[in-house]
């Protein structure tokens, strides 16, 4: 049977943003890829013809759940005002908290990344960079290069963790009082 042109570059996109999701849910060593398949409508036997492994989808999905993040972010920052204290406040929003499929593959993902492959770990680090430089843009310019560099990191590493603590948490109040922390720090940072 033939398929129309373009068929298995979509099919591949299909399977990357399912297991983008799952991933996300779930951990990467949470999901199996017959799992992964079954939920982007495919049978197991056809994933080999699209990635070479498990990894080769992990790094792919990767570069889709941070670019996906990225690309919200900016939206939500654009919408809310543009500046640190904006993106806080959309990256620590309880949606996000509450729906990490949908949310920033770092802050779900990073943990068990340590331990994957060179190529999973480049994929990661080429987009915590572009995460990085999206918050160094909206740091006063008075800073230097080098402090707006530094401070976007620690940010984005509070952000990240503030998340993963709310999250984690089994108290909505508690919860919801962790978010708004992360929030004032990261403006502390961007100010201070």
């Amino acid at each position: 049977m033939r398929y129309a042109k373009g068929h298995k570059e979509s099919t591949r996109e299909k399977i990357v943003q399912a297991a983008s999701r799952r991933f996300r849910q779930d951990g990467a060593e949470g999901v199996g890829v017959a799992a992964l398949m079954a939920e982007a409508g495919l049978t197991h036997g056809g994933f080999y013809s699209h990635f070479e492994s498990k990894e080769a989808l992990l790094s792919a999905s990767i570069e889709e759940g941070m670019t996906q993040s990225l690309d919200e972010l900016i939206q939500l920052a654009k919408r809310y005002g543009d500046d640190v204290t904006a993106l806080a406040r959309a990256y620590l929003h309880p949606r996000h908290r509450d729906h990490p499929e949908k949310g920033c593959a770092a802050a779900a993902l990073a943990p068990e990344l340590a331990r994957h492959s060179a190529t999973t770990r480049a994929a990661f680090t080429a987009r915590l960079q572009a995460l990085f430089k999206l918050i160094e843009e909206r740091l006063p310019a008075t800073l230097s290069a080098a402090q707006r560099r530094e401070r976007s990191m620690a940010i984005f590493a509070t952000l990240m963790g503030t998340l993963q603590m709310a999250r984690a948490v089994d108290d909505k109040g508690l919860s919801e009082r962790i978010l708004q922390s992360g929030i004032h720090a990261a403006t502390a940072l961007a100010q201070g």
